[in-house]
């Protein structure tokens, strides 16, 4: 119903400047050429007023009606997405405020400088200080935020504190790839030719004792709130680009090429799902760049969880190894060979 009375006002609204359209050449038929262009330029000037007070009026009921449905009123779930809206806060404000001033004085002048026979024009043709100016103002702005953007970046992209939980990343059509260090934390090699879809997605080569005990997990990332976590990102076949929303970061995943980054969790998944009164909130990891024609399903999981849950699940993964080779798991329950089924076989 709302749809309907919308489309309504803005088909109503069109009518009536069409009318008004319409109006202003009688008018000038009667008028004159002259008397009528002055008459035009009144009601073009009040429309632009009209129009500036109205623009700002939705702004502000769009801003009110849908802003708390955006990611920006659940906040970062990340320290690093934190300084992320920081900085996208203070530009909106220099650009908010800069926006409403030029704005105003735009649709302003319109009205208060239209046609008017006893004025005349003052040509203005030059000026060397408003140029340096408007020129030196934005200069310093776009600088700043630029410094601001870059510090932020190096940051992110920088050395993990020492006691970060190191994930590996890699980019698949269509979907992700999660590999984690076993107990002795280093990752073994891998190698492009070694992948195999079934048993080795990322071609990790086996006789690496360090590539024995990594876990390996297509279902979700776990990460611990609290901790920092170092992604190290890569893909397997076209460039994707790892896309954390909810904590404000993203990096390309690049075929050959890997790249980093590190994010602190500060909410679980449970406690988001309170704050944000859903309760079938989650973590998404996505790709944000055209990977394919399944690009729009390459979706993740990422639970968020206490250091004990974090064990928990750790304690239950079985390294890929024993996935590749399920004859070397120690915790394989053999197969008894049946007896009689022997005897038999002896005597036939």
């Amino acid at each position: 119903m709302s749809l309907i009375l919308s489309v309504a006002i803005i088909a109503f609204i069109y009518v009536v400047i069409f009318q008004i359209a319409k109006a202003s050449e009688y008018v000038s038929i009667l008028k004159g050429e002259e008397a009528s262009r002055q008459q035009n330029h009144k009601i073009n000037g009040f429309l632009m007023v009209a129009f500036l007070v109205l623009g700002f009026i939705g702004i502000y009921v769009c801003n009110k009606a849908y802003y708390g449905k955006t990611q920006l009123a659940q906040g970062a779930a990340s320290i690093q997405g934190e300084k992320v809206d920081q900085m996208l806060f203070v530009t909106l404000i220099i650009t908010g405020i800069v926006f409403v001033i030029t704005q105003v004085l735009l649709f302003w002048f319109a009205f208060k400088y239209q046609e008017d026979k006893n004025r005349k024009v003052f040509f203005f043709a030059h000026s060397t200080k408003l140029e340096l100016i408007w020129t030196a103002i934005p200069a310093i702005a776009l600088t700043v935020l630029v410094v601001f953007g870059l510090r932020n970046w190096f940051f992110f992209t920088g050395e993990p504190p020492k006691n970060a939980n190191v994930i590996e990343v890699t980019g698949k059509q269509f979907g992700w790839i999660y590999r984690y260090p076993g107990k002795d934390h280093i990752f073994g090699k891998k190698y492009y030719k070694n992948i195999d879809p079934a048993t080795n997605s990322v071609g990790i080569i086996w006789d690496d004792k360090y590539a024995q005990d990594d876990i390996q997990t297509e279902q979700a990332m776990y990460v611990v709130k609290g901790q920092p976590v170092k992604l190290i990102i890569g893909s397997r076949d076209v460039i994707h680009d790892v896309g954390l929303t909810h904590f404000r970061l993203k990096m390309d995943a690049v075929p050959g090429i890997p790249t980093t980054m590190w994010f602190t969790p500060i909410y679980t998944t449970k406690e988001m799902r309170e704050k944000t009164g859903n309760p079938n909130f989650a973590y998404e990891i996505s790709c944000d760049q055209m990977c394919g024609n399944g690009h729009y399903s390459m979706k993740g999981i990422i639970e968020v969880v206490d250091q004990d849950e974090y064990d928990l699940w750790m304690a239950k993964q079985k390294p890929q190894y024993f996935t590749a080779f399920p004859e070397k798991d120690p915790t394989a329950v053999p197969v008894k060979a049946d007896s009689t089924a022997k005897a038999t076989a002896a005597k036939m």
